[in-house]
């Protein structure tokens, strides 16, 4: 694991989702957290769920994918691509928070009041550290 853990989740992520895995475990903290509840009101996944071994703790994710029909190809249901990395902070105010395929993606931004999307980042016009977008 290299010093960006967010870059390392969203990569984990990833690579269930293109080998269709149905679960993943990722390490646990309260930023994580935050991100993994903003992907399960989304409906980026199914379910979340702690787990423990000896004193670390681990989140469950479960995947959502989904499939036109039996015979067509595999899709993946998750595209997230990290913004803001630590050799390269990318700030924004509410007014010029990214508009992912026209409102239908999500941008998760770090703000003053904690992790949001950028919709609630508008209504309550705040701005902060856009940490990755989601389609």
């Amino acid at each position: 694991m290299s010093m960006d853990t967010i870059a390392d989740i969203i990569t984990s992520i990833q690579n269930a989702d293109m080998a269709k895995k149905e679960t993943v475990k990722i390490a646990s903290n309260k930023m994580m957290e935050n991100i993994i509840k903003i992907l399960l009101q989304e409906n980026f996944i199914e379910n979340v769920r702690k787990h423990r071994e000896g004193n670390k703790h681990f989140l469950v994710l479960t995947l959502r994918h989904r499939r036109w029909n039996r015979k067509g190809p595999y899709r993946t249901s998750l595209n997230i691509k990290r913004i803001s990395r630590p050799g390269l902070r990318i700030y924004s105010n509410y007014q010029k928070i990214p508009r992912i395929l026209d409102g239908m993606g999500i941008v998760i931004l770090s703000t003053s009041r904690g992790i949001m999307t950028d919709r609630e980042a508008r209504l309550e016009k705040i701005g902060g550290e856009i940490l990755c977008c989601i389609w």
